[in-house]
């Protein structure tokens, strides 16, 4: 098994001063990275059955696609606001300093849909609460919250506690 944790590389002061960002770049630059990290992902979900994965804007697409193909599921993008052009359903929530909006597709989820959310990281899990709230709107059923980081220190799983959450690299 691959140590994926190679493949991060750490930007200090970025976006603003006092972050240490985890740059996920160094393993999408890797063929071998991505397949090790899709069989983790893969491993981690086991034999359940998905009928969609569902994945925020925009890095939680790249692995959000992959998984949707290998799980033979749909796949179903929640965005920030305006970028999707039918009927939508939206949720605020609030940041650090400030708010914020996610929105999906209407039509995207059917009651009853089990559902994989998937996410590059999971920090203080605002926003990835914020999308099981639109899943649950819809009446999907979360299986797994899915990320390829955690940031420990955050404590964002506190947020998702009704769930299961699986991470591939925890800092």
């Amino acid at each position: 098994m691959t140590n994926l944790s190679k493949y991060i590389r750490e930007i200090p002061d970025f976006p603003k001063e006092g972050i240490r960002f985890k740059d996920i770049t160094p393993l999408l630059q890797d063929s071998d990275a991505i397949k090790e990290s899709v069989a983790q992902f893969l491993a981690r979900i086991g034999d359940q059955k998905i009928d969609k994965v569902v994945a925020i804007e925009s890095r939680g697409f790249l692995f959000g696609m992959l998984l949707a193909e290998k799980l033979n599921a749909g796949f179903v993008p929640i965005r920030k606001p305006g970028k999707l052009p039918a009927d939508t359903y939206s949720e605020v929530y609030e940041l650090e300093y400030g708010k914020d909006t996610l929105e999906i597709h209407t039509d995207a989820i059917k009651k009853g849909e089990r559902i994989i959310l998937h996410d590059d990281v999971l920090a203080t899990g605002g926003t990835a609460k914020t999308a099981c709230n639109l899943v649950k709107k819809m009446g999907g059923e979360i299986v797994q919250c899915n990320f390829l980081i955690e940031l420990l220190f955050l404590n964002g799983r506190n947020k998702l506690n009704s769930y299961s959450v699986e991470s591939l690299l925890k800092y």
